[in-house]
């Protein structure tokens, strides 16, 4: 998948008016990843991904702790949404990329997580079943 057809998923998925919505989105839910994955977690996730993508993932400080609620706050933060959307976005980006990524490495960066983290996967599950 090239740079524009991924923005233009996230951009149909999340609903959003302008292309620049939908990379803030973007980047704000995969830096955050990024920095709660090891490097290796990330960098798997990453490489199947667009070059102007897969920087928010292997660019960022990987391997912090912090709980679901954190990670919601952060990605609120950096893309200016409430935390209910920012779940929402987190959610549906993950769609997105498990469309690009192969099982195997959406497996491994899953498993690095801590189990609150599930939701975060809820709608990759769906579309997989």
């Amino acid at each position: 998948m090239k740079y524009n057809e991924f923005v233009g998923q996230v951009q149909h998925r999340l609903e959003l008016a302008e292309t620049g919505q939908a990379v803030r989105a973007t980047r704000a839910v995969l830096t955050t990843l990024g920095e709660r994955l090891h490097e290796g977690e990330a960098t798997d996730l990453a490489s199947p991904l667009p070059m102007e993508i897969d920087r928010y993932l292997t660019a960022a400080e990987h391997g912090q702790r912090f709980d679901y609620q954190e990670f919601l706050d952060r990605i609120a933060d950096r893309e200016g949404v409430n935390r209910s959307d920012a779940n929402y976005h987190a959610q549906q980006l993950l769609t997105v990329v498990a469309e690009v990524v192969p099982p195997g490495n959406l497996e491994k960066a899953r498993n690095g997580l801590p189990e609150e983290y599930e939701k975060l996967f809820s709608l990759v599950d769906q579309a997989t079943q």
